[in-house]
């Protein structure tokens, strides 16, 4: 027996104890080529007794390569299960976001095939059918199996609610290993058009849905008892170049309370993942701002720093992504602190473009690099090169009321001792592009772009967010640039196509983006 209950006090459904078995006991409902799936949003509430059960069974049989299934998870899971799935070659196809070494490799490699989707739409087109007609097997992890047949989450909704509009058959994963998460959710499906109704949220703190998901008990076919916890990321801290920018991003806000932009207790904010997101945070709890609210994706280790503070009332997410330590244990161990400040909704409700929208959130992000113009890169280093997808963070900086990237101005290199340059003349792949980002930071500055044409914008992120070491490379770039552009009468947006990509292939070539000049020879087909 768990110090949290038994399975019986879990399930109210009396008659589903019935189909309580094990684990292994699932393997033989798994055929290969299945599309599967799972609860989850970064590594928080996703299943891990089945899972790993599976893994162990293709490594044991060497079944490596020839049982392959397609995954349908609302953002990345423990490295456990999706990861190690992905180092025994068990997965074919990959939606919509993913996070590991191996996974990575995979997708890379092209042996899995990977999709990649702003989030909110992800949700609802998988419930639409877009990406497959059923699921044939569900795998949600739960606190709780109400009366009515019902699931209520555990530390993450994810899209549960379009796995089981679509699914057949389910597996359920009760999981006693922890508290039960009963009354933190916001459950809603949102219908399909042109039944779908308006999300009337207009606070982080406000619920349209319900404790539970709806689920049809004739579909559940194994009950499993689960004790596994969630395999959070580690705390990152903080470090000098993210405190500089968290200094930035807390001053610009200051200067936007005084201008009358902002209110004293700022809007609600939405941060990402990371050491940035943690400084700044970390400077949120340190701060002058006060009744605080937070509508956002994911809640990290430092949401726990800002509770502590009194500064923060409320936050809403799609998950409670805490570190497996410190992070958890400390929640679980003040759980009356916090269950009543936070409430956790589905993908498609905390994602939605209507209430980021009418909340007016501030949204915070970290991409790849940007580019002078303001395109951002957040998914393909080299342009090419997938490390784990798009996420959310296009929800956000597409309908918030600040958008905001924050990026140190170099990233660490082995072959050059200032790095590598995160401000490119051009972004060799576009998530998010100059309509919709408002301010760009790094350590070295703040450029707020709002008003200003695309020359002017360029000037000013040069200035104030390139590294000094790359920032006379930038700009004879931009002047030779807008020389050549305008004297033609197509200066709109100067960019020399011949030129723009050659920093990146200068480190393809000699591990260095810094150029010795812009010279360059193109010999074209006649």
């Amino acid at each position: 027996m768990s110090k949290f209950g038994t399975l019986e006090d879990r399930v109210h459904r009396k008659s589903l104890l019935s189909k309580k078995t094990t684990a292994e006991n699932c393997i033989d409902f798994f055929k290969t080529g299945m599309d599967l799936g799972w609860s989850g949003f970064t590594p928080a509430g996703y299943p891990k007794a089945v899972p790993v059960a599976l893994a162990d069974h293709v490594e044991k049989n060497n079944l490596q390569g020839k049982l392959k299934f397609n995954l349908f998870i609302g953002a990345s899971v423990g490295a456990e299960t999706e990861n190690r799935w992905a180092s025994l070659d068990m997965i074919d196809r990959r939606w919509p976001y993913q996070t590991g070494k191996d996974i990575a490799k995979g997708i890379n490699e092209g042996r899995i095939r990977m999709g990649d989707k702003h989030l909110s739409l992800f949700a609802q087109d998988l419930g639409y059918g877009f990406y497959t007609p059923k699921i044939d097997i569900a795998i949600i992890e739960v606190s709780e199996i109400l009366e009515d047949g019902s699931l209520v989450p555990t530390s993450s909704c994810g899209v549960i609610g379009e796995i089981l509009m679509i699914a057949e058959k389910i597996i359920v994963e009760v999981n006693t290993g922890q508290p039960s998460f009963r009354g933190m959710h916001d459950c809603i499906v949102p219908l399909t058009p042109p039944n779908r109704q308006p999300f009337l949220i207009s606070k982080a703190s406000d619920r349209i849905g319900t404790e539970s998901f709806a689920c049809d008990p004739d579909k559940i076919i194994a009950v499993v008892e689960s004790k596994y916890r969630d395999k959070g990321r580690a705390f990152t801290d903080a470090d000098a170049t993210s405190e500089a920018i968290a200094s930035h991003i807390l001053d610009f806000f200051s200067a936007e309370v005084k201008a009358g932009r902002l209110p004293e207790n700022l809007l609600p904010l939405q941060s990402g993942v990371g050491s940035i997101a943690n400084a700044v945070v970390g400077g949120l709890a340190n701060g002058p701002f006060k009744n605080l609210t937070v509508y956002t994706e994911v809640l990290q280790d430092t949401m726990l720093d800002l509770f502590d503070s009194g500064k923060l009332n409320h936050a809403s997410s799609c998950s409670l992504s805490l570190s497996e330590t410190p992070g958890f244990p400390r929640f679980f161990d003040n759980w009356d602190k916090y269950a009543d400040k936070i409430t956790l909704r589905p993908l498609s409700l905390a994602n939605a473009p209507e209430p980021i929208r009418r909340l007016g959130c501030i949204a915070m992000n970290t991409p790849v690099e940007f580019d002078i113009y303001a395109h951002a890169n957040s998914t393909l280093v080299g342009g090419t090169r997938m490390i784990n997808g798009l996420g959310g963070s296009g929800d956000f900086l597409r309908n918030g009321y600040l958008k905001i990237m924050h990026s140190p101005s170099v990233r660490p290199s082995k072959t050059d001792p200032t790095g590598i340059t995160c401000v490119v003349p051009k972004a060799p792949h576009v998530d998010h592009t100059e309509h919709d980002l408002d301010v760009l930071v790094t350590e070295q500055g703040l450029a707020d772009l709002r008003g200003l044409a695309p020359k002017d914008r360029a000037q000013k992120i040069i200035d104030k967010c390139a590294h000094p070491d790359y920032k006379p490379i930038l700009q004879e770039y931009f002047d030779m640039a807008k020389e050549e552009c305008l004297s033609k009468g197509i200066g709109h947006e100067p960019q020399l196509f011949d030129r723009c990509f050659k920093m990146q292939q200068n480190l393809a070539q000699n591990g260095t983006m810094k150029i010795k000049n812009w010279d360059i020879k193109v010999d074209l087909c006649e």
